[in-house]
């Protein structure tokens, strides 16, 4: 519909056709497709009332050099695939695991990286009706089965995500706005939790759970009003950012359950946030067709983007893609090839990194800076976004560096990927609350502004928490391990679930009934006209269903449709072999084995 009216307004030639390739500053992506892949012959998907397609990566260290293993949803089945690049098309009619749901649909998942093999992986599953599955799709068995009976949660799961540095703690978010913390080694229990507070602060609560013998949920968060979208652990483990329906992104120190910082979007909801690869910064997207960069460390928006012609679904930071040049730059002469290998090369991307570093240091020569980052929406466009040192440092004069981008290579950590670790080199980038860029025009930073440095991985989530509540002790984030190196669209918006109508009291909690014609032109929500207006790098159209995934990776971007494609574009300078595909899909013939889990009951 959406689609179709901005075709009759002009736009139509544009709008209807779809790229297969686009340009950027460092060269062509491409998508690899071939016609016996990209549209086989299979029942036709019906994406109407379906939950969003999702796709989870995870390596596995295999010998064999074919360490990438692919999970994704469409409908009711979940696929696990051997995933290989831009070298080889994978071989659809032979996944690892394939699996049918009845009652129930997949709606999100995620990969433990600490305890993934060739032999074994970890894999969470968050579903339609409210339950979690652990599941490993190499062994092809059911580890446990959380919130089975539904008395923790009747709400749609709508994050789910391990704990950054922990082989046993796991986050579940959920459309009546609670978040839960699980032990995979405690059991859920056979009566519903009862709670008792923890922490209380504006517009959220935690609770614990009170019980005998310690049980699942661990913690119980309310946040907000409205679903609660999607959640984000910074690199380093410490802050966790949350988008909700109500329209505010808000961002929590993790393990002393303190709340940092609040924005409110231009209107609407908030459906999807990031972070930067060094943590000071974060993108949102949502209902108002804006991509919105707020500063971790000045608890303010710095920018807005406007790309988009309808709501905006997945934001993410390229890790691997920066512009990074001294002051004075040698000249540079030659083939493009030429400039590839220089740019793409180890020696360069370290040094690249170690220059990043030195934004942080006071006697550092003038650098630029830029960071890319994309994002994806039911506009069935993809655009790509470049942050650049005018935006990020306004009140310092600009180098007069070129800017190239530079492909950073996957065996050295991305620029900034977190805070500094204790075995770390000096290249690594200092935690956002431990250096302090110039102040941003236009002072709208927030009153809570400071940034309290969070405590060590091994400690317990807070010094009064643990004194205060001393059986919660298993909470505490000790089993964390140190991270390895490693024309406009119609403003119609729904504000979507409201929080969960339960009896028990303790959902009640204090809200601010936030009016938006009041949060608008203060701090919370600037106007536009007060923050810089980025435009897209490019902005294409490159599917013919809304779009659910965008996914950077060492050698390609990784984007998917609710069509349920998976489709795979080779970054400037890889390799590309002509005739094969990296474009994945569900299989929906009528010969399809399922493999039917009755494990759930109908909501």
């Amino acid at each position: 519909m959406l689609l179709s009216k901005m075709a009759a307004e002009g736009g139509g030639k544009e709008m209807n056709e779809i790229k297969t390739q686009f340009t950027t500053r460092e060269g062509l992506y491409k998508l690899l497709s071939h016609s016996e892949y990209s549209r086989p012959n299979r029942v036709p998907f019906n994406s109407q009332g379906s939950n969003p397609v999702r796709v989870s990566f995870v390596n596995v260290n295999d010998q064999s050099g074919n360490g990438d293993r692919l999970c994704f949803n469409v409908g009711r089945e979940l696929y696990f695939y051997i995933y290989k690049g831009v070298r080889k098309a994978a071989d659809l009619s032979k996944p690892i695991d394939k699996r049918i749901y009845k009652g129930t649909q997949p709606t999100c998942h995620d990969f433990n990286h600490l305890t993934a093999t060739a032999e074994s992986v970890s894999l969470l599953v968050g579903f339609s009706a409210g339950q979690v599955q652990l599941i490993d799709p190499i062994k092809k068995e059911t580890s446990k089965l959380f919130n089975e009976e539904r008395l923790i949660d009747k709400s749609r799961v709508t994050c789910v995500k391990w704990v950054p540095g922990s082989e046993s703690l796991f986050l579940v978010a959920h459309s009546s706005g609670n978040m839960y913390l699980y032990n995979v080694e405690h059991t859920c229990g056979t009566t519903a939790p009862h709670y008792q507070l923890l922490k209380q602060g504006e517009s959220f609560a935690v609770h614990t759970c009170k019980s005998k013998s310690t049980r699942n949920p661990l913690l119980k968060w309310t946040v907000g009003e409205g679903a609660l979208n999607e959640f984000a652990f910074s690199p380093d483990g410490k802050f966790l950012a949350c988008v909700s329906q109500d329209g505010f992104l808000r961002v929590f120190n993790f393990d002393s359950v303190e709340l940092h910082g609040t924005m409110k979007s231009y209107f609407g909801g908030l459906l999807c946030v990031c972070w930067s690869p060094d943590g000071k910064y974060i993108v949102t997207g949502g209902e108002d067709d804006l991509v919105t960069v707020w500063s971790f460390v000045d608890c303010r928006v710095i920018a807005r983007g406007h790309g988009h012609k309808s709501w905006v679904s997945v934001v993410a930071f390229d890790p691997y893609t920066t512009s990074v040049e001294e002051s004075d730059p040698m000249e540079f002469s030659g083939s493009d090839e030429d400039f590839q290998d220089l740019h793409f090369g180890r020696d360069r991307a370290n040094s690249t990194q170690s220059r990043l570093s030195k934004r942080n240091s006071t006697d550092s020569r003038p650098v630029s800076v830029t960071y890319r980052f994309g994002s994806v929406g039911q506009d069935t466009q993809l655009c790509l976004w470049d942050l650049t040192e005018d935006i990020l440092f306004p009140h310092q004069p600009l180098s007069r560096a070129r800017t190239h981008t530079n492909v950073m290579n996957a065996t050295s950590p991305p620029a900034g990927s977190g805070g500094t670790n204790p075995g770390s080199n000096g290249n690594s980038i200092t935690t956002p609350g431990n250096s302090v860029p110039p102040p941003l025009p236009r002072s709208n930073s927030l009153p809570h502004s400071a940034v309290s440095n969070a405590g060590s991985k091994s400690s317990v989530m807070d010094g009064a928490i643990a004194s205060g509540v001393s059986k919660f002790a298993t909470l505490s984030l000790h089993d964390r391990k140190e991270r390895h190196h490693e024309k406009d669209h119609k403003r119609n918006h729904s504000m979507g679930h409201i929080s969960s109508k339960s009896s028990d009291k303790l959902n009640l909690v204090t809200k601010t009934k936030t009016d938006p014609a009041k949060t608008l032109g203060t701090p919370l929500c600037p106007r536009m006209e007060d923050v810089p207006l980025l435009e897209p790098l490019i902005c294409k159209k490159i599917a013919h269903e809304r779009l659910t995934v965008l996914i950077f990776l060492e050698d390609c971007i990784v984007t998917a449709c609710q069509e349920g494609f998976i489709c795979t574009w080779a970054r400037p300078g890889k390799v590309s072999l002509g005739g094969l595909t990296l474009s994945y899909c569900a299989e929906q013939t009528a010969t399809m084995k399922a493999v039917n889990l009755p494990y759930f009951k109908e909501s």
